[in-house]
């Protein structure tokens, strides 16, 4: 499916990974490209390198099939104003923002159908989850054109799933970061230099991550490393004594989800 004229506004971090997304895989040509930034940024100047446009008139957005959103969510309604009457009555709103809800979106876009999705920033080298949800099929189809090829995609049945989704994989990859923080932290406590620590903590989390790509459960992955009696499974107790482990995790996925949800009453 192709996804025709494409706005995009906002240019932080989720943005600039989408664009970048955009220029390795071809999901989204160049040439079709619009972006709109209130300054300059790296992948916005790669894209405008390869034909893309850069804050153009307002006016000349009126062939564009789908405007991703993907400013702050505070922000969202101010960077929207000057855009909404520009647009075609038929373009496609796809949201990559977290916690404002479909149905707001639609009222201030005058009815236009909407997507949502949570896609992670490692779409910029086509590595990424996203998460969709639509009510609208042609609406989800699009969102699907734009993400599919930067990311794993999953569809969520109901709105109401995407804070979740927000908790588990938007909010995810920082999770993983900071235990390999606290893995090389460990390893310098026990002796190891400094640098030696973070190369051997990021190698453990690149061969979880590779491995994490196979057709195996996570317990089996898990089973390859921690023989019986060895030292893997003497760690794992020890990291998980008590259900100290998974209580954590579940806390962390638990705030997440409740600020998820603050940001979009």
């Amino acid at each position: 499916m192709s996804t025709g004229s494409v706005v995009l506004l906002g240019c932080g971090r989720l943005g600039s990974a989408i664009v970048e997304g955009w220029l390795l895989t071809g999901a989204v040509d160049p040439a079709d490209l619009t972006i709109l930034t209130p300054s300059s940024k790296p992948a916005a100047e790669r894209a405008r390198a390869r034909g893309a446009r850069i804050n153009p008139a307002i006016e000349s957005l009126s062939g564009a099939r789908a405007l991703v959103l993907a400013v702050k969510p505070a922000m969202w309604r101010t960077a929207s104003g000057p855009v909404v009457p520009a647009l075609p009555g038929d373009a496609t709103i796809v949201s990559v923002m977290a916690g404002v809800r479909a149905r707001d979106l639609s009222i201030a876009f005058q009815g236009r159908p909407v997507a949502r999705v949570m896609p992670t920033t490692a779409v910029a080298s086509g590595q990424g989850v996203a998460a969709i949800h639509a009510d609208d099929p042609a609406a989800r189809a699009l969102a699907h054109a734009l993400f599919q090829p930067l990311a794993d995609i999953v569809d969520l049945e109901t709105e109401d799933l995407m804070d979740a989704a927000t908790a588990v994989a938007g909010s995810g990859p920082a999770y993983l970061h900071a235990f390999t923080l606290a893995l090389a932290r460990a390893a310098q406590d026990v002796g190891l230099p400094a640098d030696t620590a973070l190369r051997l903590a990021r190698g453990a989390a690149r061969s979880a991550a590779a491995s994490a790509q196979g057709d195996g459960t996570l317990e089996a992955m898990i089973a390859q490393v921690a023989s019986p009696g060895g030292t893997t499974e003497a760690g794992l107790k020890a990291l998980n004594a008590r259900a100290q482990l998974d209580s954590a995790v579940a806390d962390a996925v638990n705030a997440a989800l409740e600020r998820a949800r603050d940001l979009s009453a």
